[in-house]
């Protein structure tokens, strides 16, 4: 029987964020999440969807004329699918990048697939959920990302730098929360500690409002 996922959109923008921000990429928004994060601005992907085999979903991603492809969710690690999918992807070609939770084993992740994981923030209120082992996963060119709600999230951010020595396995990025964090108190606490990370705002947010679909 081919194997299906449940998607919830199939979708052509630039890349809001990360170390690929500005190219156009195609993204596919996998359907459902385990987790609940105060701040999540996707919950309209925790359920519904349409269930779409690899073949169908490549098809969709085939229309558009980039090679970068983002696999999101959701927590898109929660289908088994997810995996083979990326793959197929890889196998033609695309540069593939996913977009997890870190609550999840990203040990089986193929190599190629540039990987950008969230450490969950104690104002995510889903701190316990983090997988630290999955840090030994990571290479230089997958990414850790903080989301940052105030100055508490900025300091223990700080101390898991610290703790598991992030910059000397893979690229940080550390991104305010909208509307919450100021972006710019976030970039003079970086500036003034000297930090080694990427800051980053969400570049589809300011481009389209958070439309979903961009």
């Amino acid at each position: 029987m081919e194997q299906t996922l449940r998607i919830t959109e199939i979708f052509y923008s630039l890349q809001g964020e990360a170390n690929t921000v500005g190219l156009p990429t195609v993204f596919i928004r996998l359907t459902g999440c385990p987790l609940r994060c105060s701040y999540c601005d996707t919950a309209y992907a925790f359920t519904g969807g349409e269930k779409l085999s690899i073949d169908d979903i490549f098809e969709q991603v085939g229309r558009y004329n980039t090679r970068y492809v983002t696999v999101t969710g959701g927590e898109p690690l929660a289908q088994p699918g997810c995996n083979p999918l990326m793959v197929r992807l890889l196998d033609a070609g695309y540069k593939v990048s996913l977009e997890t939770s870190g609550a999840l084993d990203v040990s089986m992740v193929d190599s190629r697939v540039s990987k950008v994981m969230d450490l969950k923030t104690p104002s995510s209120g889903e701190l316990e959920r983090n997988r630290y082992d999955n840090i030994q996963y990571l290479t230089s060119h997958d990414q850790v990302k903080f989301v940052i709600a105030d100055a508490a999230d900025y300091q223990w951010a700080k101390q898991q730098l610290e703790r598991y020595r992030l910059v000397e396995h893979c690229q940080v990025l550390f991104s305010p929360v909208m509307d919450v964090m100021s972006p710019t108190e976030l970039a003079e606490r970086i500036l003034a500690d000297q930090l080694q990370v990427r800051f980053q705002i969400q570049l589809h947010k300011f481009l389209w409002n958070d439309a979903r679909g961009k």
